[in-house]
Order: C-alpha cells, then sequence, then structure tokens
C-alpha cells in the first residue's frame, strides 16, 4: 500500500489539539486495511519525524434514519500516533 492511501487525513478535533499540545499525539484517519506498522512507516516518511508508538481504532459507523429508512455511514479506523521527544508535525501546527 502507498502512503498516501494509508493515512488519509489529520483529525483536527477539540481532543486532539489537547493532545498534541500536552503528551506530542497526533490523530489520523487511515485506512481500513493498515497495521501499525504500515502506519509508523507511514508516519515517519510522509512527515520526517520520529515515531514512539501507534494505537489504532476501530470506529463503527452511525445509524442515520430518513424517515421510515434507517441507514448507516460507513465505519473508519482511527490511528493515534505518538511521536519522540523534539518531533513535530509542521502541518497540524498552529491550526
Amino acid at each position: 500500500m502507498e502512503l498516501h492511501q494509508v493515512i488519509r487525513k489529520i483529525l483536527l478535533t477539540e481532543k486532539s489539539n489537547l493532545d498534541r499540545e500536552t503528551s506530542n499525539k497526533y490523530h489520523f484517519e487511515v485506512d481500513r486495511r493498515a497495521n501499525k506498522v504500515e502506519i509508523g512507516h507511514a508516519v515517519e516518511k510522509l512527515f520526517k519525524v520520529k515515531v514512539a508508538e501507534v494505537r489504532v481504532i476501530h470506529v463503527l459507523g452511525k445509524k442515520k434514519r430518513l424517515g421510515r429508512i434507517v441507514g448507516r455511514k460507513s465505519s473508519w479506523k482511527k490511528a493515534i500516533v505518538t511521536l519522540a521527544q523534539g518531533s513535530r508535525i509542521e502541518v497540524a501546527e498552529g491550526v
């Protein structure tokens, strides 16, 4: 799998901003087929940083209702990447 296919986007939420400022953790939406090793290599190559730890969460899609019809949003995968001391991703800073 290519690097740009593994990492889909950086998640910018209140919780991710707090994690980034306090404990140097960055949240990403990643491909559902990617594993921890692939995610770590992709972050190191794309952003030129040193990764200390990768945690993965499977997020289930929410049920959505439109009248009588009940549907479901797609499930997705989230990765929380802890960077080594002194490493920062400049793209996510100041947003």
